[in-house]
């Protein structure tokens, strides 16, 4: 098995759920690190879901407050978010063009 470490950088995310990452049918991912921006003057709600091979759909964190031009580190500190193999980690905010995301991660082939 191959790992390949990465670095997804996705800007302006809005009301629209946009997919992070998408593990193939065999591969799997780890993300060591996943870190929120606010762009805007005012408090904004960020949702993550992680949507299994058979459809199911999971909040790992629902409307969470990202304060005024701060940060939120969501994945930190040692802990870890597998996805398994046809896993998709998603993420939206509250508000349009409203957050800036930087996702750490290891792909495992």
């Amino acid at each position: 098995m191959a790992n390949f470490f990465r670095n997804k950088v996705v800007t302006e995310v809005g009301t629209t759920p946009i997919e992070l990452l998408t593990t193939g049918s065999s591969s799997r991912a780890t993300v060591i690190g996943l870190s929120l921006a606010n762009l805007t003057a005012s408090n904004i709600l960020a949702s993550i879901t992680v949507e299994d091979d058979l459809g199911t759909v999971g909040h790992y964190i629902k409307d969470v407050i990202v304060p005024p031009n701060q940060s939120l580190r969501v994945v930190n500190g040692g802990e870890k978010l597998i996805l398994a193999p046809d896993n998709i980690l998603s993420i939206s905010c509250s508000q349009l063009a409203a957050l800036d995301v930087v996702m750490s991660y290891v792909e495992i082939a």
